[in-house]
């Protein structure tokens, strides 16, 4: 009696996946997914070398305390203390380097809160029109006349991250946290796309505790 040998997984896969693509009408990415890291990013500060010789003196350089998942991207051992209105202040703000173009900070809702301020969700860079506020360091103050801002959810991806899940820079992307006892789904995060970004998101601490993001057992991006 001859036997018939089963497909081989690989196979099998490719069928299943030519069906779902003919069901749902779209092209279905090819390919494992690449690794996706979903990163909680604390109340930062980015700044320019102007307004860091400012907080620290003339000729000062930040200095790397940690390197961040992002290439040559740090967390520096500056810290500078911020205040808002009615003096109202929160200590110990770490700077993120390497420097930038123009100085920002970058809070939570409880941060907010804290500080008495009404913060708009932003694009990093993105901070004509926001709030300001004084910013003190070792060897002088800044005055921030804008750029308090929540720093809009959003996806770090390089062009073959965003080409398998069918994205461009700015689009639209939805993130699926799975946790024990809990799933929440993150919409309209901001697919930002460049040669240099490594496949991370970025959320901020009352999101990730929101999620559970420390106790996660599966993170998702997907096209709704």
């Amino acid at each position: 009696m001859s036997s018939i040998q089963a497909p081989s997984r690989p196979i099998v896969e490719a069928l299943v996946r030519s069906t779902l693509s003919r069901q749902l009408g779209q092209q279905l990415p090819d390919g494992p997914a690449p690794t996706l890291v979903v990163n909680s990013s604390a109340r930062h500060m980015h700044i320019s070398p102007e307004n860091l010789e400012v907080l620290f003196g003339p000729g000062a350089k930040l200095t790397v305390h940690k390197w961040l998942y992002q290439e040559g991207q740090f967390a520096a051992e500056q810290t500078v203390t911020l205040i808002g209105p009615r003096r109202r202040v929160i200590p110990n703000l770490r700077i993120l380097g390497p420097c930038r173009s123009l100085t920002q900070i970058e809070l939570a809702i409880t941060d907010a809160i804290q500080l008495g301020v009404d913060l708009p969700v932003k694009m990093s860079g993105d901070i004509q029109g926001t709030p300001g506020g004084y910013v003190m360091g070792p060897k002088g103050m800044l005055e921030m006349k804008e750029g308090l801002i929540r720093a809009a959810r959003h996806v770090h991806m390089s062009p073959s991250d965003a080409k398998f899940y069918g994205v461009k820079h700015l689009d639209r992307i939805t993130l699926k946290v799975t946790s024990p006892g809990c799933t929440t789904r993150f919409d309209e995060l901001l697919a930002r796309v460049d040669p240099s970004f490594k496949l991370e998101v970025h959320m901020d601490t009352d999101e990730a505790n929101a999620c559970d993001l420390e106790r996660a057992t599966k993170v998702e991006l997907f096209k709704t």
